[in-house]
């Protein structure tokens, strides 16, 4: 049986594993370009290896954003932080019907890029907090 301090390095690594903080110059140019015209007014960004793509955290008109880039320049999708008072009315009813929202929990809208939108909302099952996504008619997309 593996001991609560080992799982909790495997839980670290498999975390640092999927995005990792990265320097500008190790960006790919195509991607670099592609989020430079799509938010002109952005000069602040920090870069995290997401897979084998790119994310870019940022702010803009006062709202946390980021953007995940393929290395080729596309754009996968853009998340918007939001209050979780702030998600569709739809998905507030599931979460206090299924799930024990967090206080305060996070939440954010994503916009695909074939242009559909999910609402992300971080939840928590008895100790376990994890990431939900739902449509904005309340459905349950993934977790």
């Amino acid at each position: 049986m593996k001991s609560l301090l080992s799982v909790f390095g495997e839980a670290l690594l498999a975390s640092v594993a999927y995005a990792q903080k990265i320097a500008p110059t190790q960006v790919p140019a195509a991607a670099q370009a592609t989020f430079g015209a799509k938010f002109p007014a952005v000069k602040t960004v920090t870069w995290e290896k997401e897979g084998a793509n790119f994310e870019a955290g940022f702010r803009l008109n006062g709202k946390t954003m980021s953007a995940v880039i393929t290395p080729t320049g596309v754009i996968q999708e853009i998340e918007t932080a939001m209050p979780a008072t702030q998600l569709p009315a739809a998905v507030r009813a599931t979460l206090a019907r299924d799930y024990q929202a967090c206080t305060g929990a996070e939440a954010a809208s994503i916009t695909k890029a074939n242009g559909t939108t999910v609402y992300e909302a971080a939840v928590a099952k008895g100790s376990t907090k994890q990431d939900v996504l739902f449509t904005a008619d309340g459905r349950l997309v993934a977790y």
